[in-house]
């Protein structure tokens, strides 16, 4: 075997067929082919799984029995296997005490550099503090020009009611003659201060009176150590008469002036301490605001973990949002009368009702009175309780009761009883009425107050977590040039860390992410870029990283950046291994390896291994012909233009792109959230919409933030959903439902399957119950389901395999002995369809079932609609659990397709293209054509060119991403975006289309296609065909 070489033998495992290939080593090698073809079965469940596999059995027996141990795939042999390293598209974490800074360490070098180097603030009035030895503040006081005097005090009261007879009585026998009351001088010896005892006092005894000198050092010393004793760790230094800058002498870097205090003293006295000009600067050996007296506690580095109680914020408890009642989720429609506008309290139930008619009475209004129309004090009072105290009186089997209180109000009652119930259920229906929002007590930052007090160059650690990863960049790289000597030394290889790691994060196109922005919500490429970036920063060297689509959800110019940091990440050293359908990728990589030649049961084989050229010369290879050219998604002939004029009837009763046009627009006027810049987007009703933009750039947000939560809420009531900031959506009389189509899992066991979801199950289910055995058993539908008693095996519950338990060993999942792996028992697979069990017929793939049920209509529609979105690959019985994101997505939308609508249907789709080669991904261009020509209005997020080339109208935001972005760039169809030299949406798009007359970023105008697809040649000047290859 070749060094230079990672050689599989034999895999087998899924639908590979005992295939044999060899991967370079320190090169970029794309897997592609189909969907389905067998691409992640050979990149993950082989050459990954078995290079985890026998890393942990290298260890011992006891530490594999905390990690778990991986089943061996099916396969021969593996040699040349480096450590393998899994960079998949699995969300980084669904906690939501985790953010971008948590998941890539950023937030502990944060920690650990505000820890180390930065400066405590007093939280209330923002001067700063410190801890001081009383060294310290003897050099503090030997740095005043020598001459100068000073008294040396111990403040024993602070801002107290009192006379203070006994402690003045005790202060004279302990010695001391001589205290400041209020910033006014008295001796104890001739006379006691006669105080008013109702009025907050200050008291400070004068240890000593010293002028400033060298050789008085040792008498400062033991007055400063006298008064820390006195004044339980506080000392008060007053200069009568302060020559110029004393203050910064004495004050230094932590200790403050407290002020004048002898405002209160005669100005005419003679005695020159109590001259206005004197300093006043007190100093603490704690952490402590000397001024606010607050005390705060040492600054470590868990001050500042929202997942620590030392740094989370006590309200919120470290998550930076809480649930409150929400009035708008109360009071849904001002319109009703006021005995049915309460939401969460039912008038027929006789406790509310009682309380509504004695309140109402207490204010003489009626409870049909609409509650708009009610005075806005009697509104409030509702809501939130009365003023004054009102007379309760009702009925009931005993008689007449009465009392007299103030009524608690609609919503300090559904916040009381959510505190105080102990019934989920009541806990569950006052949470439809409450709505999440930031935490008043830390506005959202999740962090205490003390710790957002600590400043590292004039800047919380809080205000770092809220700026964007490029502008988080520019912040550090400044930062050293602004810290003193000490500092500097102490952050120097922090700082070198937090600027490395950041700018992993730009090159892999995140800039425009924030360090607070919660993991949970970020796409599965965004998580996967986040760990790319993590290893780019490991700086590890003969590692094999296997990729899984990293191109997804990722613009073309991000794309690019993308495909720089994997050449940097192979040029370490290092051996990729990625899963990828984009062109633009393959034509990059070293190596491609097609698989092929179809998808599932006809896949499984390498159809092409080799450079890109050979992959283009290869003639059964799909891949290649696509690569080369000689197949494309078409351009649509036309596009369904937007009716520009108001009121329009609708569409002619024909379908088809040639001769429908859009009935109006659906308007989203004043989208703030997020990101968004105040944006009004017009979306032309029954046409095909893509928004497009780069990462970052604000399409989920108003896609899915604004436009979907809007409607939801209206059309549909779910008070579930928060709507993102926003003015009104116009045009929603025009839409008749909205479904949103997005990539979470269709089940959530492996009982869920395509056949389940899709409801085919039911019918070939009946299919079987209508055969003559079942029928003389007496067999109904529900004995071929596997999901209840009675035609499942039981030793299994349905489920086709066990679990046996290995100890330190991986679980291992055996087929089950009673049903041999077929869910059901013996009785119910007696019964044949065309000699085919119900078993057989879940172990079918789409396209094998769509062929076998010739004959029936209803079962080969539903399956057809598979086929469409590109899933004639998939088994029936496939779990849910075990498809990917895009898969699930896709068999969502057909069985939307399934359905019986009469148009007006807005469908929302988020990146349908994602897992789809192009060949797959035309079909799915021309079931969402279907859609729109069915009447429909279907908007799509998406990145990928030859889908938004097929686009009616383009949304595209930008220029940028996070607060860069936001603003609407361009708007149009694609030639009209094409043709706008901001858009880098239309940048990239001028190679695609024909009718544009400018070359793109990547100067490779590409061959277009006729409308069947075949290859329809530009030819260059030389009047030679151009093919659009880019580099061979």
């Amino acid at each position: 075997m070749s060094k230079d070489v990672i050689e599989v033998r034999g895999a087998e495992e899924h639908n590979l067929k005992d295939i044999d290939v060899e991967i370079p080593r320190e090169e970029l090698t794309v897997v592609t082919g189909l969907s389905g073809s067998g691409k992640s079965s050979l990149a993950f469940e082989t050459v990954y799984a078995e290079g985890q596999r026998r890393y942990i059995e290298s260890l011992s027996a006891y530490a594999r029995n905390f990690l778990g141990q991986m089943d061996k795939p099916q396969v021969e042999n593996v040699e040349g296997l480096s450590p393998a390293i899994s960079i998949d598209q699995k969300n980084a974490a669904n906690n939501p005490r985790s953010t971008v800074g948590t998941v890539t360490e950023l937030h502990d070098y944060l920690r650990l550099l505000y820890a180390r180097v930065g400066v405590p603030h007093c939280p209330e009035c923002g001067r700063e503090v410190g801890e001081q030895s009383a060294q310290t503040m003897v050099d503090r006081v030997l740095e005043l020009p020598e001459g100068t005097r000073v008294k040396v005090c111990a403040p024993v009261v602070r801002d107290q009611k009192g006379a203070f007879e006994d402690l003045f009585d005790e202060m004279l026998a302990e010695g001391y003659a001589r205290v400041e009351v209020d910033g006014e001088p008295y001796d104890l010896s001739l006379d006691d201060p006669d105080l008013d005892e109702n009025y907050d006092h200050t008291v400070d005894v004068v240890v000593d009176r010293v002028t400033v000198s060298t050789d008085a050092r040792s008498r400062i010393t033991d007055s400063v150590e006298t008064a820390l004793d006195e004044g339980d760790g506080l000392l008060k230094v007053i200069v009568p008469d302060p020559p110029a800058g004393a203050g910064e002498d004495l004050g230094g870097a932590r200790a403050r002036s407290v002020g004048d205090l002898s405002d209160e003293a005669d100005p005419n006295a003679d005695d020159a301490e109590t001259d206005n000009d004197r300093l006043v600067v007190e100093f603490s050996e704690q952490l402590a605001c000397t001024h606010c007296h607050v005390d705060i506690s040492e600054i470590e580095t868990r001050s500042f973990s929202f997942n620590s109680p030392y740094g989370a914020c006590p309200e919120c408890e470290g998550i930076g949002s809480t649930k409150e009642v929400s009035e708008d989720l109360v009071v849904q429609d001002t319109s009703k009368a006021l005995k049915h506008v309460f939401e969460p309290w039912s008038y027929n139930r006789t406790y509310y009702s009682r309380q509504l008619n004695n309140v109402a009475e207490h204010f003489d209004v009626s409870l049909s009175t609409p509650f708009e129309d009610l005075d806005p004090d009697i509104r409030r009072q509702f809501l939130y309780g009365t003023d004054d105290r009102v007379h309760f009186q009702w009925t009931t089997k005993n008689g007449t009761r009465e009392k007299t209180e103030r009524f608690e109000g609609v919503i300090p009652n559904l916040e009381r009883r959510y505190v105080e119930t102990d019934s989920d259920r009541a806990r569950d229906h006052i949470e439809n009425y409450m709505a999440t929002t930031t935490c008043p007590e830390c506005e959202g930052t999740r962090l205490k107050s003390e710790s957002r007090a600590v400043l590292v160059d004039g800047t919380p650690i809080t205000a770092v977590n809220e700026m964007s990863i490029g502008d988080c960049l520019a912040h550090f790289e400044e930062m050293e040039d602004n810290l003193d000597e000490r500092q500097t030394t102490i952050a120097e290889e922090i700082l070198k860390e937090i600027r490395a790691r950041l700018g992993f994060m730009c090159e892999v196109g995140l800039d425009y992410l924030t360090l607070d922005r919660e993991a949970a919500t970020l796409s599965g490429g965004e998580s996967q870029r986040i760990r790319l970036a993590t290893q780019i920063g490991s700086g590890l060297v003969g590692v094999l990283y296997v990729l899984d689509e990293p191109s997804i959800g990722l613009h073309q110019r991000d794309n690019d950046r993308l495909l720089n940091t994997l050449e940097e990440l192979r040029d370490l050293g290092n051996t990729l291994l990625v899963v990828e359908h984009d062109t633009e990728t393959m034509r990059r990589a070293d190596t491609i390896i097609d698989m092929g030649p179809g998808p599932g049961k006809r896949g499984g084989e390498v159809v092409v291994s080799g450079t890109v050229a050979d992959v283009k010369a290869t003639d059964d290879s799909v891949t290649g012909d696509y690569l080369a050219g000689e197949r494309a998604i078409p351009v649509p002939d036309e596009r369904r233009e937007p009716n520009r004029g108001e009121g329009s009837d609708g569409a002619s009763g024909d379908s088809g792109a040639e001769s429908r046009e859009p009935d109006g627009h659906l308007t989203i006027r004043g989208a703030r959230q997020h990101n968004l810049k105040d944006l009004d987007v017009d979306l032309p009703l029954g046409s095909f919409t893509a928004i497009t933009g780069v990462s970052g750039s604000g399409k989920s947000t108003l896609m899915h933030d604004v436009l979907y939560k809007a409607l939801a809420r209206e059309m549909h009531g779910n008070t579930d959903v928060e709507p993102g900031d926003h003015d009104a959506i116009e045009g929603v009389a025009a839409v008749e439902t909205v479904r949103l189509i997005d990539q979470s899992p269709i089940g959530r066991t492996p009982r869920s399957n395509p056949a389940t979801y899709t409801n085919v199950f039911d019918h070939i289910r009946e299919l079987f119950a209508e055969t003559s055995l079942a029928k003389q058993r007496g067999y109904d539908q529900g004995r071929f389901s596997f999901n209840v008693k009675g035609g499942r095996c039981e030793e299994c519950g349905g489920q086709g395999t066990v679990t046996i338990e290995m100890n330190f060993l991986s679980d291992v999942e055996v087929p089950c002995e009673e049903c041999g792996g077929d869910r059901y028992n013996r009785e119910t697979l007696d019964v044949t369809y065309k000699d085919a069990t119900i078993a057989d017929v879940l172990e079918m793939t789409v396209a094998e079932a769509h062929e076998f049920f010739e004959g029936h209509s209803q079962i080969r529609r539903r399956l057809k609609l598979l086929k469409d979105v590109g899933l004639g690959y998939m088994r029936l019985g496939q779990p849910s659990t075990t498809l990917s994101g895009g898969e699930a997505q896709r068999v969502k939308l057909a069985e939307e397709l399934g359905k019986k609508d009469a148009g007006e249907t807005l469908y929302l789709l988020d990146e349908p293209t994602t897992g789809l080669h192009p060949h797959d991904e035309r079909k799915l261009i021309d079931v969402l054509h279907r859609l729109t020509d069915d009447g429909n209005t279907v908007v799509v997020i998406e990145h990928e060119l030859d889908l938004v080339k097929n686009a009616d109208h383009i949304v595209d935001l930008g220029p940028e991403g996070g607060e860069h972005g936001g603003q609407l760039v361009a708007e149009g169809t694609p030639e009209e975006v094409a043709r706008t030299d901001d858009s880098y949406t239309g940048q990239y798009l001028r190679d695609l289309l024909p009718d544009v007359d400018l070359e793109g970023p990547r100067g490779d105008r590409v061959v277009t296609a006729d409308a069947d697809g075949e290859q329809v040649a530009d030819t260059d000047s030389e009047g030679e065909q151009a093919t659009g290859t880019g580099d061979d």
